[in-house]
């Protein structure tokens, strides 16, 4: 095993994957220029929170990813799983669900997304109840073929996921344990969807599932002082890095199992500009990115698991926590200026950001 911010990483060469995400994954329809209630044409995407995680890794960094989800087996869930083959995810853990014609027993989850403009925020409308994979239950998947005889060093899930129905936080807490072990890293990110939790226990309801999964993660990202393990402390007008760091602080002194915690610092000017950085707590040490200021906004959704991609592909490549949040932070960025949840950058031009550059002369 290679050691890097405190953690135990598998040696990649006995494993089959370098990173396993479990999530859903919904066809995202886009208006472009438009907004949802005028549109008559939409771009198709795949999109979805663990899985972005997992796309961004094989594309931009070139590890091995796997997928694990489920899809009602018709012409939409078709198409995400081509969507996906070109993202380049491994997909032979999708489980196909028989599709009833109409979606009454299973379907595939829709959502739209306006990217916003100036004064206009983003803002999206999801159709996503009674899909596959919410009706996921323990026993489903079998995590000890996919930990134990194929391997993986990185297992990546998250709040979105836990956020879909009764039982998927039971699905979650299964592969953690399983992770475990095995000796894979499980990071989680908390990623808080107020649309997922309104009908089955709010904000509240989420924060008692990040604290019951919280012994089983090594790695968190998305931790805010208004938002993760029941933080008492009044969600500041912006993140900055002293409130964030509090959070962090109180974070690991209840869970002393997390290594790693990583979150962003973006301060939104209007939709179309952002001021941009990232913290890392790892080794005891708290590790800041570049600040990136007045960052051109062409679609931010997606930026926060492009940060997470980088972070994680630090780790897993054993750069150290400073490296790692300075590539998780240039890949975020650079995902807010391509259209789609998925980041369309190469490494060269992550690390070119990282750098410093800012396009142009400096794309080499």
């Amino acid at each position: 095993m290679a050691a890097g911010a405190g953690l135990a990483l598998k040696d990649a060469a006995r494993c089959r994957w370098d990173c396993v995400a479990l999530g859903e994954v919904m066809l995202r329809l886009d208006p472009g220029d438009e907004r949802i209630t005028a549109a008559r044409t939409f771009r198709a995407w795949e999109g979805g929170g663990e899985y972005n995680v997992a796309r961004n890794l094989a594309r931009c960094f070139g590890q091995r990813t796997a997928l694990v989800s489920a899809f009602a087996d018709n012409a939409i869930g078709r198409l995400l799983e081509d969507l996906i083959r070109q993202g380049g995810v491994d997909q032979s853990h999708v489980r196909w669900v028989e599709y009833d014609g109409i979606g009454r027993s299973a379907r595939n989850g829709l959502y739209f997304g306006e990217r916003g403009f100036g004064l206009r925020p983003p803002a999206s409308c999801s159709d996503r109840a009674h899909t596959a994979v919410s009706q996921l239950e323990p026993g489903d998947i079998d995590w000890d073929t996919i930990f134990g005889r194929e391997g993986a060093r990185w297992f990546h899930t998250g709040g979105i996921f836990c956020g879909l129905s009764e039982s998927t936080p039971a699905v979650a807490r299964e592969a953690m344990q399983a992770a475990r072990r095995h000796g894979t890293v499980v990071s989680y990110d908390l990623n808080y969807r107020p649309s997922l939790w309104r009908t089955t226990g709010g904000k509240a309801r989420a924060e008692q599932v990040n604290r019951e999964l919280a012994p089983l993660v090594d790695v968190v990202f998305g931790l805010t002082p208004g938002f993760g393990f029941g933080d008492a402390a009044a969600p500041p007008a912006q993140v900055d890095a002293a409130a964030a760091r509090g959070a962090i602080e109180r974070a690991v002194r209840d869970f002393p199992n997390l290594r790693v915690v990583a979150t962003t610092l973006r301060h939104e000017t209007s939709a179309s500009r952002h001021d941009s950085g990232a913290l890392c707590y790892a080794d005891g040490q708290f590790h800041e990115s570049r600040r990136r200021e007045d960052i051109e906004v062409l679609d931010r959704i997606g930026a926060g698991d492009a940060f997470a991609a980088g972070v994680v592909h630090g780790l897993l490549a054993g750069k150290g926590a400073q490296y790692a949040v300075e590539c998780g932070a240039a890949l975020g960025a650079l995902a807010m200026t391509t259209p789609g949840d998925a980041a369309l950058a190469t490494l060269a031009e992550v690390e070119t950001v990282m750098r410093g550059g800012r396009g142009g002369s400096d794309w080499r």
